[in-house]
């Protein structure tokens, strides 16, 4: 089951409630403000672990920085510099 983390407008108390995705938000605070509570949106971790996965399949197969240090910025002459020239 989700925890769901609320903020309460009125006295600005923060707390965690588990409930079901299907349950409806809760709007009344203890402080016996009605209306007042805010979900709030929390940051999730994401860990990509196994095989299929961008990151664990060409991680370690990195560019090379020595065609970046041969390159003179002349889109005639380098393969990368006339990709990115816009055409005219």
């Amino acid at each position: 089951m989700p925890t769901y983390v609320y903020e309460c407008k009125t006295c600005e108390k923060t707390f965690e409630v588990e409930q079901r995705i299907t349950a409806d938000p809760l709007t009344n605070c203890d402080c016996g403000a009605n209306g007042s509570l805010k979900r709030l949106i929390q940051p999730t971790a994401v860990m990509f672990k196994g095989s299929g996965f961008f990151v664990n399949d060409t991680g370690s197969s990195r560019p090379s920085t020595d065609s970046a240090e041969s390159c003179s910025g002349n889109p005639t002459s380098c393969q990368r510099c006339s990709d990115a020239t816009p055409a005219e």
